[in-house]
């Protein structure tokens, strides 16, 4: 199997970089591990016991545009995307009808393979050889857009790209994902907090494009109480975060309909590279990592590495 160019990570930056490789005429391969598309740009659905439908977006709560090519990408996906008035008085976008809407839109008509894990990068010749866990993959250039630890892996100590990364650090966060009967009280549509352990919590169901009925939360835990307890087993991550939502909102956790807990290890970054991507040539490293933890960062970089590639001569 090959391709002239292998984007690794179905993210905002390996979409945003394959979108563009495509709209030149290339045609980009996407390799990605998870069964969904859009990184951390997530939405987790349920069904109750009695039927009843709920969603959650547990990473990426909405995006903001501050640069005019993003904000022109969302008017172009104005139907996979909605602003939400969440009170704070700031344009907010979000996906539609969770956040995965918007990635899901922009990977329309690209070629992404999902479920595939590369395990391994090699030079080939003069271009790359990626062992998978589907097979050989080799492509003349190669464009990695997972976090810089998951890179550094690959890449191997040795690689004289490596010292750059050693530089990124990322702050873990555990969040809730919990549900209540849509008739008790509601008292806000979001709230942040530098000193309460729960640092972010959404009224998930406010948002537009969301189902109706029981009222959905998502609560962040702070970098430090997720630092403390990123090892715990999520049931037991549930059953501490669940009482502190609960106390937040001025409910009983025994009301609650669903408690679920999810641990984002490289949820956000927190010292960042400082430039779009780094590259040797014919391999390029990027991510919200690069630029900093907003997904337009992450827009950003992979944009930059696809022209960056394209002024270059590659993957033709």
């Amino acid at each position: 199997m090959s391709a002239p160019v292998v984007v690794v990570g179905a993210g905002m930056a390996g979409l945003a970089c394959a979108r563009r490789l495509a709209q030149a005429g290339l045609a980009p391969m996407v390799l990605d591990k998870g069964r969904g598309i859009g990184g951390r740009m997530a939405t987790r659905r349920v069904t109750l016991a009695d039927g009843g439908a709920l969603q959650f977006d547990h990473g990426a709560q909405y995006v903001t545009a501050r640069e005019p090519g993003f904000a022109a990408l969302l008017d172009e996906l104005a139907g996979a995307t909605g602003l939400w008035q969440n009170g704070s008085g700031r344009q907010r976008w979000v996906g539609r009808p969770g956040m995965s809407g918007l990635p899901r839109a922009m990977a329309a008509r690209l070629e992404v393979r999902q479920s595939v894990q590369v395990t391994g990068l090699h030079p080939d010749g003069r271009g790359w050889r990626l062992e998978t866990d589907a097979g050989t993959v080799l492509a003349s250039a190669v464009v990695l857009t997972v976090p810089a630890p998951q890179a550094a892996a690959l890449l191997g100590t040795d690689h004289r790209l490596a010292g750059a990364l050693a530089a990124v650090h990322y702050a873990p966060c555990l969040t809730l994902m919990a549900a209540f009967p849509g008739n008790l009280q509601r008292p806000f549509l979001s709230q942040a907090s530098d000193s309460h352990p729960l640092a972010w919590i959404a009224q998930d169901s406010s948002k537009p494009g969301r189902p109706q009925g029981p009222t959905a939360w998502v609560a962040q835990a702070s970098p430090e109480w997720s630092a403390a307890h990123l090892e715990e087993p999520p049931e037991a991550l549930a059953g501490r975060l669940l009482p502190l939502l609960a106390d937040r909102l001025g409910l009983d956790p025994a009301q609650a309909l669903f408690a679920a807990a999810h641990r984002w290890r490289y949820a956000r970054v927190a010292a960042p590279l400082g430039q779009p991507f780094l590259s040797d040539g014919t391999l390029w490293l990027g991510g919200d990592w690069c630029l900093g933890a907003r997904v337009e960062a992450a827009w950003q970089s992979g944009s930059a590495i696809a022209e960056d590639l394209l002024a270059r001569g590659l993957g033709g």
